[in-house]
């Protein structure tokens, strides 16, 4: 027969036993997987102060969306992988009037790794239904049709396909905006 100290002791490791499972199992042994928003990159000299001035009033719909893995167990040089779909020449003036104008231009996807995740502008949306995450977001890579037109195949449809690609949240990016998290 148990006291009733030992009870609550063993209820009180029960409980705890529960919730570090728990907080494991939704971020902690799987990758996670975060959206971030940068500034939209413009030629230098005016174009690229308007879009930072832009950027600093947090309109959502003039940044750029990319999606970030942050393995579980990161190689010891970096912490995290970013996944992102852009133009192939992001700073050409030509580029910059070919979309304003609403015609497709060449995109390119991007994979790079980062130092640390950023500390503004970056959720967490989920975690990874499988094991190999950046496998997975690769071979999603090898199938994004890489035409850019803005508004109808640019980067928040590419974050978006990720994101569900590798958690199954549909439409991350809406639920951001109208949650207020991404404020």
């Amino acid at each position: 027969m148990f006291s009733l100290k030992e009870k609550k002791s063993k209820i009180e490791w029960m409980a705890s036993s529960l919730f570090t499972n728990s907080v494991t199992a939704t971020r902690g042994c799987k990758d996670e997987v975060y959206v971030a928003a940068v500034p939209l990159t413009a030629a230098k000299g005016p174009a690229q102060l308007l879009m930072s001035a832009v950027y600093s009033l947090n309109l959502w719909d003039l940044q750029h969306y990319m999606v970030i893995i942050k393995p579980f167990s990161p190689p010891p040089n970096f912490q995290a992988i970013v996944f992102d779909f852009q133009p192939k020449d992001p700073e050409n003036i030509y580029t910059a009037i070919e979309v304003l104008s609403g015609r497709a231009v060449s995109g390119t996807v991007l994979v790079r790794n980062l130092t640390k995740l950023p500390r503004k502008k970056c959720w967490f949306v989920g975690s990874s239904k499988m094991d190999n995450t950046v496998d997975l977001a690769m071979k999603f890579n090898e199938n994004w049709e890489t035409d850019l037109k803005v508004g109808l195949h640019d980067c928040r449809d590419y974050t978006n396909g990720l994101v569900e690609h590798l958690t199954g949240k549909k439409h991350v990016l809406e639920d951001l905006r109208s949650s207020g998290r991404a404020s």
